[in-house]
């Protein structure tokens, strides 16, 4: 997926710009000595600081499939290969018979992607493929360059095929954003995640993604992530709270020196170290401050993006990450002349068949599959 798809039709240009302070403020300033320093409204893409470039919520109710994977739906008066519209609760963006991202480039950055519910079929320009989803993480290190396709093919056909995801873009530092593209799989079997019970009797669960939580060791990202560096504090922790349910969110391990931002995404209302806020709205923190968390009178689910900054100049443009303008000139050039070592597939989207089970098939011929809970 690129950045601009979620957003926008169309690439919106290039920008040249550090990435620390990119969360506009509110309107009315925070006590200096309070955890919360800003608190905005979500849009079709959240606001993100820097290591972080990018983050979107992808929720899509998909009717049953029709047994090519493709809705059982009229997908009439639809601009079909850029349709953004959720007609129906669902949109089928570039996809022209299975809805999703049929294959594009990607440099100088990784993707992380969270799937809550349903399933994404990747296949890659280097002839690694993969299904995953139900709770699964993939998470690409583009680096010098890679084309990837992500479909989301519609399995069931006696009943709906709910789809909701977040795409998590990091960036790499100049000194690795031409490391090779690599990526790797967190099944959602292994992941970790921790319930606890408040004295109320009401259930926290979250989930660790990256970045050690209370004791909890989160799966190794790819190995030239900036989450990799034991000095960067990357944490991407996806909180679920019962309503009425409390919880405290230790302080960042490197202190001030990290961002820290926490998105909520379904619910009513909560408490934010003290601070009433809305469903959809995004809260920049103090990482340096331990604080608490209170769900309001609904089930309420909360994101939470932290790391130290990489500190550089981003230049982007689409689906290209870079430090200068003449670097993403250089990057355009070099896709026009290599498409990143060409596209392998028999089509731009490729899907794997109508059986369910998830599993990885990477270049050095690795397959897994987390569901008969073997590797070879």
């Amino acid at each position: 997926m690129t950045a601009t798809d979620t957003a926008t039709d169309a690439v919106t240009g290039s920008e040249t710009t550090p990435r620390n302070d990119s969360t506009p403020p509110t309107d009315s300033a925070q006590d200096p000595g309070a955890a919360v320093v800003a608190v905005v409204e979500l849009g079709p893409q959240w606001p993100t600081l820097d290591p972080f470039l990018f983050c979107a919520h992808h929720d899509d109710a998909y009717p049953e499939g029709d047994g090519s994977l493709a809705p059982v739906a009229d997908l009439n008066d639809r601009d079909m290969g850029q349709d953004f519209s959720n007609r129906d609760g669902f949109s089928m963006y570039h996809g022209r018979n299975v809805p999703g991202f049929p294959s594009h480039p990607h440099r100088g950055f990784e993707t992380v992607t969270f799937v809550r519910k349903g399933l994404i079929d990747h296949a890659d320009s280097l002839g690694a493929a993969a299904r995953f989803g139900r709770g699964d993480v993939q998470w690409l290190t583009a680096g010098a360059g890679i084309q990837h396709s992500e479909m989301f093919p519609l399995v069931n056909t006696e009943s709906d095929n709910h789809l909701e995801l977040f795409q998590i873009w990091l960036n790499l530092p100049a000194s690795d954003k031409f490391v090779d593209p690599y990526f790797t799989m967190l099944w959602d079997e292994q992941i970790p995640r921790r319930s606890t019970i408040n004295d109320n009797g009401r259930v926290v669960e979250v989930t660790v993604i990256a970045g050690e939580l209370d004791g909890i060791t989160p799966l190794a990202p790819p190995p030239n992530s900036w989450a990799a560096g034991s000095d960067s504090d990357v944490a991407i922790w996806h909180y679920v709270l019962e309503p009425g349910a409390a919880v405290e969110v230790p302080p960042a391990r490197s202190g001030v020196a990290a961002n820290r931002v926490l998105y909520m995404f379904e619910g009513d209302t909560a408490s934010v170290d003290g601070i009433a806020i809305g469903n959809d709205h995004a809260v920049q923190l103090r990482a340096e401050m331990q604080v608490r968390i209170e769900a309001g009178s609904a089930r309420t689910e909360m994101l939470l993006l932290q790391g130290v900054p990489i500190g550089e100049p981003v230049a982007k443009y689409g689906p290209f990450v870079m430090n200068t303008e003449a670097e993403i000139r250089e990057t355009f050039e070099h896709y026009r002349q290599t498409e990143f070592g060409g596209w392998p597939w028999a089509s731009s989207d490729p899907t794997h068949g109508s059986e369910p089970k998830r599993f990885a098939q990477h270049v050095d011929g690795r397959r897994e599959s987390p569901e008969d809970s073997r590797s070879d």
